[in-house]
């Protein structure tokens, strides 16, 4: 099964970090102006999921969302979500370690948008198997 976002090592790394101090983390990229165009990590248990978001896949067993509308921009591309030195979004649970998110990525073959299509992502109210998630609907 091909996934639609990926992370580096750097990335896992530093998702453990996070989750040893936080618990149950969740990403969030909504494609807003700022800080929203990054991906954003937060507690779980703090951040609610907008109810239409698209659910890519976990990174580093954490679940990572896009909003619909960004979605439709990059649905033809694997993110590849990766850390690199700087300032992160002020949100973000990584601004304090002097490191930030980046999303990268890649466009799909053509059979691999083909075999995309028979596996729509699911919309985060549809989801009841991640543990701790809340969406503007629950």
């Amino acid at each position: 099964m091909i996934k639609r976002v990926l992370s580096t090592k750097k990335t896992d790394d530093l998702i453990t970090e996070l989750s040893k101090i936080h618990g149950l983390l969740v990403f969030h990229q909504s494609g807003g102006c700022c800080d929203g165009s990054s991906p954003m990590c937060f507690p779980r248990s703090e951040f609610r999921v907008g109810s239409r978001d698209i659910y890519l896949g976990n990174i580093g067993s954490q679940p990572f969302f896009m909003s619909e509308d960004q979605f439709e921009y990059w649905k033809h591309t694997q993110l590849i979500i990766d850390v690199v030195d700087g300032k992160g979004g002020m949100f973000s649970l990584e601004g304090p370690t002097g490191k930030r998110f980046l999303t990268r990525s890649r466009v799909y073959e053509e059979n691999e948008i083909n075999e995309l299509k028979k596996n729509p992502p699911q919309i985060a109210s549809n989801l009841s198997n991640i543990e701790g998630l809340k969406t503007t609907i629950n």
